[in-house]
């Protein structure tokens, strides 16, 4: 059932002065869930709410949003639900190619594919939002929860993402990002940044993932070079799921049990974590490691600054079975896995001349965190052993990045 809710004379003026005439539009549980859901999203004005009151809502298509400045908001992450276990069409559970849209208090469960897409867009927020499988961790499960891409100023606040086959938050391809006071479980990676430009990571709860946060940049892939992501004040514990990501994929790759993992990108700083109980490694920091015809793409992390994050025990039960990180690793350290690994990995240029100041991996204050690199040069050559533990020569001043702050410019 819809019902038409017309704002007071005040803030008729005041909205109107921003969007002309709004309306918020309630929706109650019916017959039709779908139809009445949907109709409301199409026949919208830039400025309208559509409320979708408390209540389980089982969808057979996806929802999609195509309207400017809509906000479609529920009663509560628990409360209004979204139910797609019946689905029969549709590749989402809900998509958004519109601007600045925000998604707040409801739950979708159980997405034939991805939870939630957004593309393409200015200015989106996830404000309260829930995505889950219910059936809990599955390779049959939806790639993604919430899945922002191609977008600018996107905003994912106090979410929570459950059961994703690939990345329960994944936002790629991106620019002026920022993840805050989330939680992500039973994905394959609990937050992932792909591809992207400028995010702040901050304030989320990573736990029973396969890799609590990943921070990836990948070729053949038209936004690339990823670059300024902070990722502070996070969580990122006893992430020791199985990994259950479809074959093919390439968090295929990642290992149970790994805390955090920076890949081929530049400018990242990672500070004020708690990060630890996870089977394998709390921190890597790895090059791309595949063949790739991509000219452009540049495989090799740098400035990549760790400090003052707070370790807890890790590598006791390393995943040697999944991907080669793990299993390299295992037997370089001969079974004494490290917090914090880096694959030594830089061009064969600086190999023989140093790599640039500016470009080194620098580590500080990360109290009695356990260390271990590879000597590239050393690792080619027989009879040299190119292990080295002794993180004292990575100790460097720290430049702080500068906080993401959105564009106004949309």
């Amino acid at each position: 059932m819809i019902k038409y809710q017309k704002p007071s004379r005040f803030f008729y003026l005041l909205l109107l002065s921003f969007y002309g005439f709004s309306e918020t539009i309630v929706i109650s549980p019916s017959e039709d869930p779908y139809t009445e859901i949907q109709e409301a999203l199409i026949l919208a004005n830039s400025g309208d709410i559509i409320r979708i009151t408390e209540g389980l809502y089982e969808l057979e298509d996806s929802l999609s949003i195509d309207v400017d400045g809509l906000i479609l908001e529920g009663e509560g992450i628990n409360k209004t639900i979204l139910s797609f276990k019946n689905q029969l069409s549709g590749a989402q559970g809900l998509s958004v190619t519109s601007d600045k849209v925000t998604l707040r208090d409801f739950a979708v469960e159980d997405a034939k594919g991805d939870a939630i897409k957004v593309k393409g867009v200015n200015d989106i927020s996830f404000i309260r939002v829930r995505t889950e499988w219910t059936n809990g961790p599955d390779e049959l499960n939806g790639a993604y929860g919430l899945y922002p891409v191609e977008s600018k100023n996107v905003l994912i606040d106090s979410c929570v993402a459950i059961g994703a086959s690939d990345a329960g938050i994944y936002v790629g391809q991106s620019e002026n990002i920022i993840v805050k006071n989330s939680r992500a479980e039973y994905n394959v990676a609990g937050i992932e940044i792909e591809n992207s430009y400028y995010a702040d990571v901050y304030g989320n709860h990573a736990e029973n993932n396969t890799g609590g946060i990943l921070v990836f940049d990948l070729p053949d892939i038209p936004q690339q070079g990823g670059h300024h992501v902070r990722v502070f004040k996070n969580k990122s514990i006893n992430n020791n799921t199985d990994n259950f990501a479809p074959e093919g994929n390439i968090v295929g790759e990642v290992p149970r049990g790994t805390g955090i993992i920076i890949q081929a990108n530049s400018y990242v700083e990672i500070f004020d974590n708690d990060i630890g109980g996870n089977d394998t490694i709390n921190i890597a920091v790895v090059t791309y490691g595949y063949e790739t015809n991509d000219e452009n793409y540049y495989p090799h992390p740098k400035n990549i600054q760790i400090h003052n994050n707070r370790f807890t025990k890790s590598g006791l039960n390393p995943d040697v079975q999944t991907g080669e990180l793990a299993k390299i690793l295992f037997e370089l350290s001969g079974g004494a896995m490290p917090d914090i690994f880096w694959d030594g990995i830089i061009p064969l240029k600086q190999m023989i001349f140093g790599q640039p100041t500016h470009e080194k991996i620098v580590l500080n204050e990360n109290g009695d965190a356990t260390f271990l690199t590879i000597n590239p040069i050393k690792y080619m050559l027989p009879f040299f052993d190119p292990v080295e533990r002794n993180s004292e020569e990575y100790v460097g001043k720290i430049n702080p990045l500068p906080p993401v702050i959105f564009s106004e410019e949309l």
